[in-house]
């Protein structure tokens, strides 16, 4: 990208003429020393919608006035409460419908779909995932090959980095594929890779285990409401995700989950709940288990409702700003981050996350040249400051301007913040 200038007039005049720019209002930004702090963490947990409390309030007085009855008469009934984000959610997410569902938490809907679409034989019993996967996944999947009977040292397979700091690339991804595929049951990969911030072709992997026989599914943690996605069109089994970073549901928010339309009448094995049976015959309590068809049909208990609120809050905000507009507004801020670091500290940090647009999301991924040691000391010295990203080991400092409520004046903040603690350590 072009055209930016390393000045903070430049970047103010950038944020006045931003159509985004009024999203920011709809949100509560952490304050700092009587100002707002410079958030860059939306990749951990996304900043509260300020409609979140009125969201929450309205089911608590339908629980006050109504109690049961608010299941069929409340302002939302919750008897098909999580109905009321699917729309929006499958906006977001590029699906139908019905092949999303609001429920559990990621790591609970993993193991869900791992039942359904894990089916490991003695020919085979193999998972390709990447080295240095985030824990919930290396755990998930290595407890499900040790449950099935086969042995993590050789049917766990993990791609180990070939690219510049530590990414991985999709020539490596298609060799292993090659190289495995006689052997997988399973690929299981990440939309974006969370240490690296790399993003992954979800399209051409699929094209490339589908053909070797596997079947293949997707942690969407970091690649929800940050990239364009297009699930459906890509012909992934299934995907699962969480929905307190981008999405801006709180913590421990109910995650999200998406099965392909092609397993959505199919006899499926499955764990089974009563809400997932099939919601026309679901209160005559019948003993055999039919399933709603769709990703409805993984449900396992009813949907928590003072949890969906703010879920169902944040995405209201998805549909009035639009997928597209967010990922153009995204691309040019962390295009502008990622220039300025390059420009102005290109002596001090490297840049570990790809630097083209289309390899990455809003996450940079930093890494203090000085070593880890002096990372952990530049980290510190952002968060004395009020600028908030994470710090992931063993020497990563991630920044993530998200694009419904940061600036570019805040891009420029952090810069100067980090230039504030080179000049300090000269």
């Amino acid at each position: 990208m072009t055209g930016f200038e390393a000045t903070r007039a430049w970047a103010e005049a950038q944020d006045a003429v931003d159509p985004l720019r009024a999203f920011r209002n709809a949100f509560h930004i952490p304050p700092h020393e009587g100002r707002d702090s410079l958030y860059f963490c939306g990749n951990s947990l996304g900043l509260q919608p300020t409609s979140v409390r009125a969201a929450i309030e309205a089911e608590l007085g339908d629980w006050a006035d109504l109690a049961v009855e608010a299941h069929f008469r409340g302002r939302s009934p919750w008897m098909h409460y999580h109905e009321y984000v699917r729309d929006a959610m499958a906006l977001v997410v590029g699906a139908e419908p019905h092949e999303v569902v609001a429920m559990n938490t990621l790591g609970v809907n993993l193991h869900l779909m791992m039942v359904s679409f894990y089916r490991p034989t003695a020919e085979r019993p193999a998972i390709l995932m990447e080295a240095g996967a985030f824990p919930t996944d290396r755990y998930a999947l290595e407890s499900q090959v040790r449950f099935h009977g086969f042995d993590p040292a050789t049917d766990l397979i993990e791609l180990q980095p070939d690219g510049p700091g530590g990414t991985l690339s999709m020539a490596a991804i298609e060799r292993a594929i090659a190289e495995h595929g006689h052997r997988l049951a399973l690929i299981m990969l990440p939309g974006v890779q969370y240490r690296t911030g790399q993003v992954f072709d979800l399209a051409e992997i699929v094209r490339l285990g589908h053909a070797q026989g596997s079947l293949v599914g997707f942690d969407l943690a970091h690649a929800v409401g940050n990239l364009p996605l297009a699930l459906h069109d890509s012909g992934a089994d299934f995907a699962v995700w969480c929905t307190y970073k981008y999405l801006n549901a709180g913590p421990g928010a109910v995650a999200g989950c998406f099965v392909h339309d092609r397993h959505a009448r199919a006899d499926v094995p499955r764990f089974a709940g009563w809400w997932g049976h099939d919601k026309s015959t679901r209160f005559q309590m019948g003993p055999e288990f039919v399933p709603t068809p769709g990703a409805d049909g993984w449900q396992l208990s009813n949907p928590p409702i003072l949890a969906l609120a703010p879920l169902r809050a944040s995405l209201d905000i998805f549909t009035q700003a639009g997928m597209p507009s967010l990922v153009a507004k995204s691309r040019r801020l962390t295009g502008y981050l990622d220039w300025l670091i390059r420009t102005r500290l290109d002596d001090a940090l490297d840049i570990v996350t790809p630097n083209d647009p289309l390899q990455r999301g809003a996450q940079l991924s930093i890494r203090v040249r000085a070593g880890r040691d002096a990372g952990r000391a530049l980290f510190a010295h952002l968060e004395q400051h009020g600028v908030i990203g994470d710090w992931r080991e063993p020497d990563v400092i991630r920044l993530s301007p998200t694009p419904l409520y940061n600036r570019f004046a805040d891009c420029f903040g952090a810069v100067e913040a980090i230039e504030a603690w080179r000049g300090a350590q000269a």
